[in-house]
């Protein structure tokens, strides 16, 4: 491994020399319209003599803290893993010198304040090297003691394995995203920078400027091996989001292999075909990190930046640096050495210098003034434009009016002739769209065939007819990404978020909707639509059977599948009124019959809660038959002369689990055990509240919707059939 890292750090030498002088000329040049080139030498030679004035970009003083809290860095994350024997000590190592650059120097941001709207965000895409961000975290002066970092990994801890979100779980200041899952987090920031576009587009104005920040991720190979990243940089690329600075972390490692053993490609050629403005830098060389991220953070030429930061995985560390070794805890018994090797001295453990604090108090107070002008600027702003500034404050809170309140708001639909709910998701949307000013739709380009579409929202984004201030927004085919960029929007904190495919596709971006319910984004939601074997023609390829049960699956992730219109309208007000976590609308293609037997007000009071009577008995309790969505007019019409019959309409699991012992059962008596259940897909969770189902357990053919839903046993005859051969 030594002879490999000898031959890496050599190549480093020959093509990275330029970097201290060149990237430092591109900064000062930036600001005079030049932009980087693609070739290093070329670019050398345009610049020497600039490049050579330009040599010190970064004081003596300055890049000699940065050097010892890089350094010091190092060493509270080799102790925290130690301590642990467990983690990831490769990156922290290894980036030290973009973690000091980062938080010494070019963000801005308040440790004091670590919500401040106008903040830069730093996400750590490459979250198991969770110990890089809380040792800058505790540098930084965020509220993350060192006892903290002491009990890295350990439970209730602030310092968790992998980076989480603010939840009920953990509150760690600085956190902006939940990383863990390769690639997430480079996407997550193409979201955090749409929604950054959105504030700049919505609340500034021409004498007020309250937000313009930048968004920088960190991130390794595993990432951009992941075609998550991919699908988000396409769109970032393509969107102008020339907020967004991603730093590769290159160290050429991944876990099992050197990287060159499962790829080849030129990643930089690769970005700027995306249509981003790339640098290739010597990620330890303070003067070429602080001029390269200068140079992106200056330049709004419309492309997103990308960094690639050559470094040595490990560094410091003698004995596993620059190989796969160092990737995770196998640096342990070395930990001593490495530290004095350093500059660490011997036997201290989270060791921090009274220069390393003192260099970052002074840090503090270059963004409090910062911090402070700013809230001169958003005092002015805000007596100026009041409306806006209610609004904007309502955004950030995530003030809106309840639930019980807000279904009351919207007109009853009047639905008489059937209706499939995804139409009849479209005209709610309208009215949540003048309810919630902050809400956004989009769509992976089925805005026509899910119907989610925001009428007079205008559309977001560059170019054509959009702006940053459009409500709508085209994700392109592009499931995962939009998944992902939609929590971002939610992580940003200011605006509310959905997005929409057929049903089927949902496995596509099913990783973000995990780590959405993980989190607890109650500001990200999902239109599915397609939602069955119903969908006919198209075959079994866009049947899902098992797509339904396996959202329901997760934790904290609400499934709503309403049956009519009424339910529809408090499907999407209970989406946009959670506050703890994700919500997923399921919508039929096919026209569903209205329940207009039981008041509008009495369907949207009942699907809040999860499921309700729609049904209620005549007679004495003989049975009680459940169903949901599409199944709930078969469920009436199956029981329509059956007196003892009572039908119970479920339209989210989740929500009728959180009701009160008294109101479940109300609906569902525990002295009635006959019971049974239909839904046009897998029968497993029903038996959870009935001994029988009548379900799909099994994939669907091509045919007529009718004729696919007719042969499977979804139809009111069967569940009939069914229900009279019950004891």
């Amino acid at each position: 491994h030594r002879d490999h890292l000898f031959r890496r750090t050599n190549q480093q030498l020959v093509t990275m020399k330029f970097s201290m002088l060149a990237i430092a000329a591109t900064a000062f040049a930036g600001v005079q319209g030049f932009a980087p080139v693609a070739n290093p030498s070329a670019r050398v030679m345009a610049m020497q003599n600039t490049a050579i004035q330009m040599a010190a970009a970064v004081d003596v003083d300055t890049k000699a803290a940065l050097a010892t809290a890089a350094n010091e860095a190092r060493g509270l994350a080799m102790d925290s893993i130690a301590a642990a024997n467990s983690g990831h000590m490769g990156l922290p190592l290894g980036a030290a010198e973009i973690g000091a650059s980062l938080y010494g120097s070019q963000m801005s941001y308040n440790a004091k304040d670590p919500t401040w709207v106008n903040r830069d965000r730093f996400i750590l895409s490459a979250g198991h090297g969770s110990m890089f961000l809380y040792s800058w975290l505790n540098l930084a002066g965020f509220d993350l003691p060192i006892d903290e970092l002491k009990n890295f990994r350990q439970h209730n801890s602030m310092t968790p394995g992998h980076p989480e979100f603010p939840n009920s779980e953990h509150n760690t200041p600085g956190i902006e995203s939940t990383t863990g899952p390769l690639g997430q987090g480079v996407a997550n920031a193409v979201g955090l920078a749409v929604s950054e576009k959105m504030a700049e587009a919505v609340y500034n104005t021409d004498d007020h400027k309250i937000f313009g920040h930048h968004i920088f991720a960190l991130a390794g190979d595993g990432c951009f091996q992941e075609g998550v990243t991919a699908e988000a940089a396409a769109f970032a690329a393509h969107e102008k989001l020339d907020n967004l600075v991603i730093l590769y972390d290159a160290n050429e490692v991944t876990l099992d292999k050197m990287a060159e053993y499962t790829q080849s490609e030129d990643i930089l050629k690769r970005y700027e075909a995306y249509g981003w403005e790339t640098y290739d830098i010597d990620g330890h060389d303070l003067d070429a990190v602080e001029a390269a991220i200068a140079a992106a953070k200056a330049s709004d030429n419309g492309k997103p930046k990308f960094i690639k930061c050559n470094t040595i995985i490990g560094k410091g560390m003698e004995e596993t640096e620059g190989t796969n070794a160092a990737h995770g805890e196998a640096g342990v018994p070395y930990v001593d050495k490495a530290k004095v090797s350093i500059g660490i001295p011997e036997g201290e453990k989270w060791y921090v210098s009274e220069g390393t604090r003192d260099f970052f108090k002074g840090v503090q107070d270059k963004n409090q003034a910062a911090y402070d002008e700013w809230q001169a600027t958003y005092k002015a702003w805000s007596s100026a434009n009041p409306d806006l500034a209610k609004q904007l404050e309502d955004s950030v809170a995530d003030n809106v009016m309840p639930a019980d309140a807000m279904i009351k708001e919207i007109p009853e639909m009047n639905v008489d002739a059937a209706e499939a709910t995804r139409v009849s998701g479209y005209k709610v949307i309208q009215e949540i769209s003048k309810l919630v000013p902050q809400y956004r739709s989009g769509s992976a380009d089925l805005h026509g065939s899910c119907r989610n579409y925001i009428d007079n929202g205008g559309n977001y984004g560059a170019g054509f007819d959009k702006s940053y201030a459009g409500k709508n927004l085209y994700f392109g085919i592009r499931e995962h990404a939009m998944g992902s960029i939609l929590n971002g929007i939610a992580y940003h904190g200011l605006f509310k978020a959905s997005g929409s495919t057929f049903l089927v596709f949902a496995d596509y971006l099913r990783p973000t909707i995990r780590v959405a319910g993980l989190a607890e984004l109650g500001r990200v939601s999902y239109v599915f639509t397609h939602d069955s074997i119903g969908v006919g023609e198209d075959g079994p390829t866009h049947q899902p059977v098992e797509t339904v049960s396996g959202l329901r699956a997760f934790p904290n992730v609400d499934v709503y599948r309403p049956a009519d219109a009424e339910e529809t309208v408090a499907a999407y007000v209970s989406s946009v009124t959670r506050k703890d976590g994700p919500t997923v609308l399921i919508f039929s293609r096919q026209n569903l019959e209205q329940n207009n037997a039981v008041s509008a007000a009495e369907r949207r009071e009942g699907t809040l809660k999860g499921a309700y009577v729609a049904k209620k008995e005549s007679g004495d309790l003989d049975v009680i038959v459940i169903a949901t969505g599409s199944e709930v007019q078969h469920a009436l019409e199956a029981t329509k002369d059956m007196p003892g019959a009572r039908v119970v309409s479920m339209p989210c699991m989740e929500a009728y689990e959180r009701q009160s012992d008294e109101y479940k059962e109300s609906v569902l008596p525990s002295t009635c055990t006959k019971r049974i259940a239909m839904e046009a897909g897998i029968t497993g969770l029903w038996y959870k509240y009935a001994s029988k189902v009548v379900g799909v357990d099994r994939y669907g053919f091509s045919a007529p919707g009718d004729f696919v839903m007719e042969t499977l046993g979804m139809s009111a005859a069967n569940l009939k059939k069914e229900i009279e051969a019950m004891a």
